[in-house]
């Protein structure tokens, strides 16, 4: 099965993009279309009647650009309203949950830590998800202000190191052994995390699992494309300074009113 339309990407800002590289780096002649809703961001801090009202405008914008499938990069996005996506369109969506089950099925201490919004958090599907694991011990934190740092490109910044340390520090005093990132910005904070958790906790995010389902929705539902160079297109509603940079100035970001 062949289908030579884009893959839509859409998520309350830049950290998507981890998401994006994943399935780029796994199906390279996919071309791929990433809207970055960053005017928005963060989508954590809104009502569930927010986000799903945002959500299907950036579907609505995705489909206008002709998409064969549509990723929610988005943990908060997927769990407040890939429900009522999946009910309004056809197109097959493909969502992004906090990694629970890997950490839960093989945390030794029985104790994991999950950084994520507050949006996601207190979701129907997250809290579902975290009652099939109660043998396992759940330390939940929600990551203020973290995605406005990494909007604003302030990855690296003493204020970041300063929040990290006090999201994290209780999690390693409760003898957490994986540590679920459950936002799509969060990788992009891996090095930084590295430098305060010990080496034996593992981190999960969910990049290479989206990829995987990306490529197994291709093969069962929607088709591969058959052109071999598919340059990627990328908008932003705000500056585009810092996503340009955050994909080390190698693609052309276009600034839309949306």
């Amino acid at each position: 099965m062949t289908n030579d339309q884009p893959i839509g990407i859409f998520d309350s800002g830049i950290g998507g993009t981890s998401i994006w590289k994943a399935i780029h780096d796994l199906l390279p002649n996919e071309k791929t279309i990433y809207l970055a809703d960053s005017k928005n961001a963060p989508y954590g801090q809104k009502s569930k009647a927010e986000i799903i009202a945002l959500s299907m405008k950036n579907t609505d914008f995705l489909l206008k650009m002709n998409c064969k499938l549509i990723v929610v990069a988005c943990n908060t996005a997927t769990t407040n309203a890939i429900q009522e996506l999946r009910a309004k369109y056809t197109i097959p969506f493909i969502g992004i949950e906090p990694a629970i089950k890997p950490a839960a099925t093989h945390s030794k201490t029985q104790t994991i830590g999950i950084l994520a919004t507050q949006g996601t958090l207190n979701s129907d599907l997250f809290i579902k998800t975290t009652e099939m694991f109660q043998n396992t011990k759940i330390i939940e934190q929600v990551g203020h202000g973290l995605v406005q740092l990494i909007e604003n490109g302030d990855i690296n910044s003493p204020e970041m190191t300063k929040l990290l340390y006090s999201y994290l520090t209780p999690m390693i005093e409760a003898n957490i052994d994986y540590l679920v990132l459950g936002c799509s910005h969060y990788p992009y904070l891996i090095p930084q995390i590295k430098k305060i958790i010990p080496h034996h906790i593992k981190i999960i995010d969910s990049g290479e699992a989206v990829a995987k389902q990306t490529q197994n929705i291709l093969k069962k539902k929607v088709g591969f494309s058959t052109t071999q160079k598919n340059d990627p297109v990328f908008y932003t509603n705000t500056n585009s300074k810092v996503l340009t940079e955050i994909l080390e100035n190698k693609y052309t970001v276009e600034e839309i009113d949306f």
